[in-house]
């Protein structure tokens, strides 16, 4: 430990470090020193470095201290590393777009002891780590920032922390609390390498997302900072693999040195919870385990994929000196053998779990209400962790406060047969228990089916479905396949794409809606992009679609209706769009007939596409559909590695424009790809509508014009407002749709005064189009022509198509 006065060198890990202003007061209202910044950083490392050990360190430096609350400190936040870094500081490059960053990675004490040294007080990392290659891994850990908002406390902190430990015991995974050190909770969760940090991300926003629905008055996902009083702000993007996170037992750079402390979810129950401080930190790593140590496998941290088993995942959340569950402490030898059991789990929740052995472990899965027992049901089974072959004969009391804890027994147990095991998909088998198990002494098939998306974490859920007699398919519906979210396209220019024209394969630009379909066994599902089934509302397209031949397929295509001229034109569409009414839907089909343009492929007979090339898709699409399918489906053709002849013909065709898709690019759902640029002509932009104001002559008593924004980091942007381009049906739709949504207040941000004088506000919820001539200098559109109302998309899907509005100023 580093002791007070003007300078020293010390020899930590075979380096000497020069260590100087040992007796700097950095926390002025506790007199804490630099000399204890680093005496503080030593002792705690052996708990400390685990959790940041191959993580590339961002670190906030206060070489003057953090001051008293009455001035404002310099402070630093550096990424990449300066001119003067020890050599054998151990570094990775990261390349950001524009350059490249070297980051270090603190594997030791002496790097630690070198980061006191620079008052480098908070060290923050990113939830995944870098591999012996250098380059960055899955992220091993899902972390969920409680931020309270103004006049909201730790403790009610702690309350929103319980209702997400409780959604994660239901969904396999332990938790652990970290008071932050400033003013809210960090709640950790191992993840076993399955994500990548897009997928964690998603993860972590839908189960923010599930507890604002749950508990609406206190808790809030929204990133807009003005909803977040006397809420708690779960911040779901740290997992995001660009973010990073203060790392545990790192102080922070408030006016006390309060450190991001793991703790018990007892201690976090204490009516007289606090953050903690440097020296409560100290006290309670020399007198206890940290909370956080089932999160690491070894000294290096979460087990390298090279070395890591099967059961790494078991073992790291269970202590086999507190629990009497079998944890092995060798990896599983392999095997197939065809054993069952089910266990009946009183957790906090009863719930069965249900296991099969597979490949030398117990593939499992948490079914809540129990394996259904009637055909007509289906029951939600969440995969776990793989368990090992002896928790087949377990049953006993696992104590409260471990993982699962709560009563186990064996609720039926046995053999099964295998007839189907397609990993991550499909398994199908039957199950023989004994005379007086749950299953009443009788062989019964189950098939368990993977769900795909639409939940907390979708990779984890299926459905567990007690088949007919037969276990294979003769006579019964094919199940459908996982649904996939459709893939956008970024915007380009063609000066962006010639230069590398031969990379692409060009298709036109469809002035449609986009319709992801899923096909099983002559059956037909429509599903939009904001996930509702649209497949009552096209019958004209389900009629040819069922006559596919295929056993299972999920199509990605845009849904058109075409003038008299061939082309297609969404104000046609929209008569199709939103109808419910059988009569109705029967007149549009007649009157504006649909087709279905299919343009790529992403499951075919149980087999996932997304990962294939794009070329590889196409082939496979275009052997699926050669031919157009009842005059109604077709695949458009493309046009290889030329830009400019694809251009010419949309233009010819009078299209929007064109997609350009890159050679050997796979499917990427849900995301606004930069492999898939698209090329329009005229300037298009959907937009939120947030009010309108009263018309005038003609439209005297109604609406004259829509109030438009775009959703920004701050909220929703005002872009301007549209009055043209409406025709007297429409007129007459928008003012009973906006008469049903009005509200006191605006929406938007950046109105001007004039076009506020009279404005009506109403709730966001209506998403229109709108095409314009170009964009003035506060970011507003030109000349903008109202294209019709889209309700295919919700306001959260709209995103801004041109320049970056950010880095536009904006009137007030």
């Amino acid at each position: 430990m580093a002791t007070a006065g003007s300078e020293q060198t010390v020899t930590v890990d075979g380096h000497a470090i020069k260590l100087t202003n040992l007796d700097k007061v950095l926390y002025p209202l506790t007199g804490t020193t630099k000399a204890e910044v680093i005496g503080y950083y030593a002792e705690i490392a052996a708990v400390m470095l685990p959790h940041l050990v191959d993580r590339p360190a961002t670190r906030k430096r206060w070489p003057d201290g953090v001051g008293d609350g009455t001035d404002s400190p310099t402070v630093f936040f550096n990424k990449n590393l300066a001119r003067g870094t020890p050599d054998w500081v151990t570094r990775f490059t990261i390349a950001h777009r524009d350059h490249d960053n070297d980051y270090p990675v603190v594997n030791d004490l002496a790097t630690l002891t070198w980061l006191g040294q620079l008052a480098a007080l908070e060290i923050h990392v990113p939830q995944w780590r870098f591999g012996k290659d250098g380059q960055p891994r899955k992220p091993d850990r899902l972390v969920l920032d409680l931020d309270p908002g103004e006049g909201v406390s730790l403790d009610e902190c702690a309350e929103v922390a319980r209702w997400a430990k409780q959604i994660l015991d239901d969904i396999g995974h332990l938790s652990v609390p970290v008071t932050s050190g400033s003013k809210g909770i960090h709640l950790y969760a191992p993840l076993d390498g399955s994500l990548d940090a897009e997928q964690a991300t998603e993860v972590a926003r839908e189960l923010a997302q599930a507890l604002e629905a749950d508990h609406p008055d206190e808790v809030t996902a929204t990133m807009k900072r003005s909803l977040r009083a006397g809420k708690v702000f779960i911040d779901w993007s740290q997992n995001n693999g660009a973010k990073t996170t203060v790392s545990p037992y790192s102080l922070r750079g408030r006016l006390h040195p309060w450190v991001a402390a793991p703790r018990t979810w007892e201690e976090l129950a204490e009516p007289d919870l606090a953050q903690l401080d440097y020296t409560e930190v100290l006290e309670r790593a020399r007198n206890r385990p940290d909370p956080l140590a089932a999160f690491v496998t070894s000294a290096s941290g979460i087990s390298d994929p090279a070395t890591a088993d099967r059961l790494t995942t078991y073992r790291s959340m269970r202590d086999p000196a507190k629990t009497p569950e079998p944890v092995p402490a060798t990896p599983p030898s392999g095997g197939s053998g065809d054993t069952f059991v089910i266990q009946e789990h009183h957790a906090r929740r009863l719930h069965y779990d249900f296991r099969l052995e597979h490949d030398g472990v117990l593939v499992s899965w948490a079914v809540p209400k129990g394996p259904p027992t009637d055909t007509g049901s289906n029951h939600l089974a969440v995969q776990t962790e793989d368990h090992p072959l002896e928790y087949a004969t377990f049953a006993g009391d696992i104590p409260k406060g471990e993982y699962g804890g709560g009563h186990v027994k064996i609720w039926d147990s046995g053999t099964y047969e295998l007839h189907k095991w397609r990993d991550g998909k499909e398994v199908i088998v039957t199950l023989h228990g004994q005379p007086n198990g749950g299953l009443g002494g009788q062989a019964r098939s189950y098939a368990l089916i993977h769900t795909g998306g639409g939940s907390r974490q979708p990779e984890k859920n299926w459905l567990m479905h007690l088949m007919k007699e037969k276990p294979a398919y003769g006579g019964q519906e094919i199940p459908f396949p996982a649904e996939v979210e459709a893939m956008l396209a970024s915007p380009a220019t063609p000066e962006e794409i010639r230069p590398a024209q031969d990379e692409y394969a060009y298709e036109m630009k469809w002035d449609g809606v986009r319709s992801i379909v899923s096909l099983a066994g002559h059956r037909v599902r429509m599903t939009s992009r904001r996930g509702r089934d649209d497949t009552a509302a096209y019958p004209d397209l389900v009629s040819a679609l069922t006559t596919i031949d295929v056993e299972t397929a999920v199509l990605d295509g845009e849904i058109v209706v075409t003038d008299e001229n061939g082309r297609p034109t969404f104000g046609l569409l929209q008569n199709r769009m939103n109808l419910t009414r059988p009569a109705d839907i029967q007149h549009a089909v007649a009157a504006w007939p649909a087709q279905l343009m299919v343009f790529d492929l992403l499951e075919l007979n149980g087999r996932s596409l997304i990962r294939e090339p794009y070329e590889r898709r196409r082939e496979l699409l275009e052997e699926l559909l050669p031919e157009p399918v009842g005059g109604r489906v077709q695949v458009p053709p493309i046009f290889e590695g030329d830009l400019d002849a694809a251009l010419e013909t949309s233009r010819a065709l009078r299209m929007e424009g064109v997609v350009a898709k890159r050679h050997g690019s796979i499917y990427q759902p849900g995301r606004r790809s930069y492999t898939w640029r698209k090329i329009k002509y005229q300037q298009s932009q959907e937009v939120v509508i947030g009010g309108w104001r009263p018309g005038h002559g003609r439209r005297e008593g109604g609406m004259g014009s829509l109030l438009l924004g775009i959703p920004d980091s701050e909220g929703l942007r005002y872009v301007g407002r549209v009055g043209s381009g409406f025709n007297d049906h429409q007129l007459d739709e928008m003012d009973r749709l906006l008469a049903g949504l009005a509200r006191h207040d605006s929406p938007l941000h950046g109105v001007p005064r004039e076009d506020a004088r009279d404005a009506n506000w109403v709730e966001p919820e209506l998403v229109g189009e709108v095409v314009y001539g170009e964009l003035t200098g506060p970011g507003r559109l030109r000349h903008p022509v109202w294209k019709g109302l889209r309700t295919d998309k919700s306001p959260d899907q709209v995103v801004w198509e041109g320049v970056d509005l950010e880095g536009i100023s904006s009137e007030s």
